[in-house]
């Protein structure tokens, strides 16, 4: 059986490198981690993948012991004697952990160990000389293999989030001989133990993967929750995986080419552009007849991501301020903004695709809550009233007469539905009398902006890494202020005081008010305007089966099947 799908532009096969959801969706095929999470079950839990079991945990919670299936062989491939694929062993996890915390590597995945594993912040730091290669025999004490098959991590103060970020494609198990043997060229050769391995890849138009024949097996999921069953997602329950054999994914850049792609049946699924939306869903929000008639299948699922405009704390007119007056005249003006932006006209300009954000929590987390009321919601009234007492009535300067005038950076040059959706904003700000200028530039311009504090206001967003409100909620941590997560550059000591609390909390009713408590000092502060988290509308062709929406779906191909058809 063959699967056709869409691929988008990738960075490559380097899992320290797969920063990106495209690239991270690829690399998954290949190789494999420790855990992964259970494909039908919510809420999310994660489950065993190269580990024999959940590992064992200390009573301090301090050290984390895995068994490693004995057995998993590397795929076959030249950087091996005789081609052939040796057998996984717990140092090769310990490697691609060093690679990932070897500055060298440029990884952005460091933080998934930083600060937290016994000794590799020092060992980080030494690998940023530049004149020498890094000592990968020098050992990192929170990294040990006992023996071949246990991997033990232990770690310098309580971490719950451990278990999500080891499903995580930094931290799969990658053979040191396939990055010694293809240096530079290791990320166009991937060498892993998973389901796939890569058998062609013609850069910007077309690659192709096959069963991988020396993988080491797994079965479909027997347990799913209520409903999976008459949806026909447990048909396949106990098969082995990979069901599909080949895997065919094409690059198309233009929506137009990939729609017909779609409509005739060559690629399995297929989003809705905004220009197509009325097209395809009709007033109720379900398909159109002609879509149904086809056997198109529409899925509408909540993402757990949130969008929004950061102030920069730094700038000397939207920051923080220097003093208490000048922090409370900032402020008022950051609400003012945030009152001013309507989000039922974004909902509207996105075809009603979005919920409103009252916050930074998203849906499907803990402590989110969709009837939660947003401080700063439209209200043009409020909005010129806290203008004003922010020192610009009728959004001019009360000591020079000026007209306040702000820019706002967006990424997305070239892209028409950016464009339109900086001219919303410019309306937005423009009714309460500022002027906003837009800059737009390409996503890598826009990043090197922000972590750089350069950027006065600037749009942003975060998708989930992981289930967790932390996950977001350091998007506004102080130690995290650019070139770091935080690029609101945000500081407020309480915020960090309960941030800190949380790091090491199992997740429970108590972990979930102090995160609440979080969002209020955060809320009060303003340091951004929350827009919206996105509805995922997806098209499925009716020949795939056991496709179930997950938030966090980059290994799920191998549990697809598809239909004679």
């Amino acid at each position: 059986m063959v699967y056709y799908g869409e691929g988008g532009d990738i960075k490559g096969f380097d899992p320290v490198k797969a920063s990106d959801t495209e690239t991270a969706a690829q690399v998954c095929k290949v190789y494999e981690g420790l855990l992964e999470y259970d494909y039908l079950v919510r809420p999310y839990r994660v489950v065993p993948r190269l580990a024999v079991a959940m590992p064992d945990i200390s009573p301090d919670g301090l050290t984390y012991t895995f068994r490693i299936k004995k057995g998993v062989r590397f795929q076959d491939d030249p950087c091996f004697p005789d081609g052939k694929g040796r057998e996984l062993v717990a140092d090769d996890f310990i490697y691609a952990f060093k690679r990932v915390m070897d500055a060298k590597t440029l990884s952005t995945g460091s933080w998934i160990f930083a600060e937290h594993v016994v000794g590799v912040d020092e060992w980080a730091k030494a690998s940023e000389d530049q004149s020498k290669p890094t000592d990968y025999s020098r050992p990192i004490a929170g990294f040990e293999a006992p023996d071949r098959h246990t991997l033990r991590i232990r770690v310098t103060k309580p971490y719950p989030q451990l278990l999500w970020v080891l499903t995580m494609q930094y931290a799969f198990a990658t053979p040191r001989e396939a990055v010694e043997h293809y240096k530079d060229d290791f990320l166009n050769h991937p060498v892993g133990t998973g389901p796939y391995r890569l058998k062609e890849w013609r850069r910007n138009y077309r690659m192709e993967y096959e069963r991988n024949p020396t993988f080491h097996g797994q079965r479909y999921p027997a347990e799913g929750e209520p409903g999976d069953r008459e949806k026909g997602l447990l048909e396949d329950a106990g098969k082995p995986l990979p069901i599909i054999d080949r895997v065919i994914l094409y690059n198309v850049r233009e929506y137009y080419t990939r729609w017909q792609m779609f409509l005739a049946g060559q690629i399995y699924s297929a989003g809705i552009s905004k220009d197509y939306f009325n097209k395809v869903i009709n007033q109720d929000l379900d398909l159109t007849p002609e879509m149904s008639r086809l056997g198109i299948k529409l899925h509408k699922t909540p993402e757990m991501d949130v969008f929004y405009i950061g102030f920069n704390w730094e700038d000397p007119v939207v920051g923080g301020g220097k003093t208490l007056e000048e922090a409370a005249r900032h402020r008022k003006l950051r609400q003012a903004f945030a009152c001013a932006i309507n989000q039922k006209q974004l909902s509207e300009f996105n075809n009603g695709r979005v919920t409103p954000a009252s916050g930074p929590i998203t849906p499907g987390i803990a402590g989110y809550d969709p009837a939660r009321q947003y401080p700063w919601r439209f209200n043009l009234d409020l909005a010129r009233e806290l203008l004003a007492e922010a020192g610009y009535p009728d959004g001019k300067d009360a000591r020079t007469g000026q007209r306040l005038r702000l820019t706002l950076d967006m990424g997305g040059a070239g892209d028409a539905e950016m464009r339109q959706m900086g001219q919303l904003m410019v309306d937005f700000a423009r009714a309460i009398g500022i002027e906003l200028t837009m800059n737009f530039s390409l996503q890598a311009e826009h990043w090197r902006k922000l972590e750089h504090k350069e950027s006065q206001l600037f749009t942003s967003g975060w998708v989930m890494d992981y289930p967790d409100a932390q996950n977001v909620l350091q998007l506004w941590y102080g130690p995290n202020e650019s070139p770091g997560v935080n690029h609101c550059n945000y500081k407020n000591p309480e915020f960090d005081k309960l941030y800190q609390r949380i790091l090491t909390m199992q997740e429970s009713p108590e972990r979930t008010a102090l995160s609440q408590q979080m969002v209020d000092v955060m809320l009060a502060d303003c340091p951004c305007a929350f827009l919206y988290h996105r509805l995922l509308y997806g098209l499925m062709q009716p020949w795939v089966a056991n496709f179930k929406p997950h938030d966090f779906p980059y290994p799920n191909t191998k549990f697809y099947r598809v239909k004679p058809h």
